[in-house]
């Protein structure tokens, strides 16, 4: 089993930047990627952006490229999302998540999640 735990979530002013970070612990050398996805009110949990554990390799979702890093430190067994030039509809829970697996942007893709952070961006 690994366990996830993220923080880092808030509210900040449009334009504005967080920084969110998830701890995994446990199992923690079966994980090959993690993940970020995240869910507003009244919509279905959505694919923000992953990193392949060994290598580094990111992917993030078009709504957030250029605005979103994700980052690991492995010997922490960390993974941060970097988030800048926040806007209102990036307002919703963020979750981690991490697979076995190969990445993908599909819930069923991740096995373990974290229990989420709430962001809210004011305009």
């Amino acid at each position: 089993q690994v366990q996830l735990v993220e923080s880092g979530g808030g509210l900040v002013q449009a334009g504005g930047s967080l920084r969110l970070s998830c701890a995994a612990s446990g199992r923690t050398f079966s994980v090959y990627a993690m993940g970020w996805f995240r869910q507003a009110p009244g919509k279905e949990r959505e694919f923000v952006a992953a990193i392949v554990r060994s290598g580094g390799n990111t992917y993030n979702a078009d709504s957030v490229k250029g605005r979103f890093t994700i980052s690991s430190d492995n010997a922490k067994n960390t993974v941060s999302l970097q988030m800048n030039s926040l806007k209102p509809e990036d307002t919703a829970v963020y979750y981690c998540a991490a697979t076995p697996g190969n990445w993908g942007t599909g819930e069923n893709e991740y096995l373990y999640w974290g229990q989420g952070t709430q962001v809210t961006v004011s305009s």
